[in-house]
């Protein structure tokens, strides 16, 4: 039983040729034969066996089904269900159970999605290869000594094996497009404001957005179309319209498209195999009727050092609410109340997230804030102009992904200068708040899948997703995991 599109079980689903209950038994069966690989921080067998059962019992009932019936869903361990646990993949929240549901998960419930577990992730949402992860590294599909891309990568891992047909992750930097690239599945960050955050544990809250993982761009767009939207609950989502983004993908046509390739995307240091197969990818954009036209942006570089002083410096403010006192994990150990906050936060945070506490604290602190935080502020304001010129000229960006292929587990554990580089071509979307996806295109000499980044203007996702079917469509050979 295997369905890389959602519309094919749906039509099985609704001819009665399947049931929910046989579909969400065989994921969950698939679940468990991968359980050595912690993809999953928790997995809800009777929960999800029971919502299939009332959804067949919707059937029976004659009642429309919702738009994504029957649809196996995983969702990052950051994003608030109710009555399953949350732990973020950190010590400190261990044992915490949400009290609510993330407004994206009570959109999905209410089209009759079913959910059938918790992805692992890097603890906060805080790395590039899941290895910061309390219960341990994801290892990449495609050869296991890898890792899968960070910090969705069980998001990511979990479609890649077919394990769910969609996952929810979150994208700070890049945290569902890189680990999307990784793992041979398309990774949508959508505009900032696009969905709401309200119920998606803070890591950076200028920043983040929850983003989707798919096996293909129709799967992302349908999901995208149920998520997105205003939410009164979150002051920072968007009250733009949401249009049907599968029609929009349905009409758009690369004859004459403008897509733009930043010089600053491929470096001279860019791995070889990696600019190969995007420029190879490209040159079939261009075969199809595309116009491939060189422009000139900041170079990324300045966007990571601006990133990682301004989400820092958030994170220390956002994550100051963990301290033992009113959930998740306590120090055993202290004498009084003070003690208590030190040695809970000590025991609980793992050593990226303790990195980053430290250098927001400080960039904030008195003497600093000027020097870093305020310029890299100003810095974030010139690539946001920068790349609204940009779309004068072009109607997407494009590159690589990432700047080298899926590297070993441990590899850049000791040099968290080297890994933060893994984002280095995502970042700036995140800085400016456009839409970004990774689209699957190819492998490398190894057999490690390698992913184009697209980049599109304020709230068109729809377009965008059209252009990244066109290039996967157009690409994509999977050898065997």
């Amino acid at each position: 039983m295997q369905f890389r599109r959602y519309e094919d079980l749906r039509s099985k689903l609704l001819s009665r040729e399947l049931t929910c209950e046989q579909v969400i038994s065989e994921y969950l069966q698939r679940i468990d034969s991968k359980k050595d690989d912690n993809i999953f921080t928790a997995v809800f067998h009777e929960a999800a066996l029971q919502r299939a059962r009332e959804l067949e019992a919707k059937l029976e009932r004659a009642e429309t089904p919702g738009v994504l019936f029957g649809m196996p869903i995983a969702i990052k361990d950051n994003i608030a269900m109710k009555g399953a646990p949350l732990s973020c993949a950190s010590k400190i929240l261990d044992g915490y159970e949400s009290v609510y549901d993330a407004t994206a998960i009570e959109r999905m419930v209410a089209e009759d999605a079913i959910f059938v577990g918790r992805t692992n992730m890097d603890e906060f949402a805080m790395g590039s290869s899941n290895e910061n992860s309390a219960i341990g590294p994801v290892p990449n599909p495609y050869d296991k000594t890898r890792v899968p891309g960070g910090s969705s990568g069980g998001s990511a891992a979990a479609v890649a094996n077919d394990l769910c047909m969609v996952a929810l992750g979150s994208d700070t930097g890049g945290s569902v497009r890189q680990p999307g690239g990784f793992c041979n599945v398309v990774g949508l960050k959508p505009t900032y404001g696009r969905i709401s955050r309200y119920g998606l544990v803070a890591f950076a809250s200028s920043f983040d957005q929850i983003g989707i993982l798919a096996a293909n761009c129709d799967d992302a767009a349908l999901v995208l179309g149920v998520i997105a939207g205003q939410d009164d609950r979150d002051a920072t989502s968007s009250h733009h319209e949401v249009p049907d983004y599968e029609a929009t993908m349905d009409h758009v046509s690369l004859e004459g498209l403008r897509v733009g390739v930043p010089t600053a995307f491929f470096p001279e240091n860019l791995n070889a195999n990696v600019a190969g197969v995007v420029k190879a990818g490209l040159k079939k954009l261009e075969d199809a009727g595309a116009e491939l036209v060189e422009i000139e942006l900041p170079e990324s570089d300045y966007a990571i050092a601006a990133y990682y002083i301004l989400v820092t410096a958030e994170a220390s403010s956002n994550l100051a609410r963990f301290d033992g006192a009113r959930y998740g994990y306590r120090s055993p150990d202290s004498p009084d109340l003070t003690s208590m906050y030190v040695n809970s936060r000590t025991e609980g945070f793992g050593a990226e997230v303790k990195r980053r506490i430290m250098l927001g604290t400080y960039v904030l602190s008195a003497g600093y804030y000027d020097t870093y935080y305020k310029k890299a502020q100003q810095v974030r304001r010139v690539f946001q102009e920068k790349y609204r010129e940009a779309f004068e000229k072009v109607d997407v960006i494009a590159g690589p992904t990432s700047p080298f292929p899926p590297f070993g587990i441990g590899d850049k554990m000791d040099n968290p200068l080297e890994m933060y580089l893994a984002d280095v071509f995502t970042v700036p979307a995140s800085i400016v708040g456009m839409p970004a996806v990774s689209v699957p295109v190819g492998f490398d000499s190894l057999g490690l899948p390698v992913g184009i980044h697209l980049i599109s203007n304020f709230f068109e996702e729809g377009k965008m997703l059209g252009i990244a079917r066109n290039l996967q469509a157009f690409c994509q050979t999977a050898p065997s995991k």
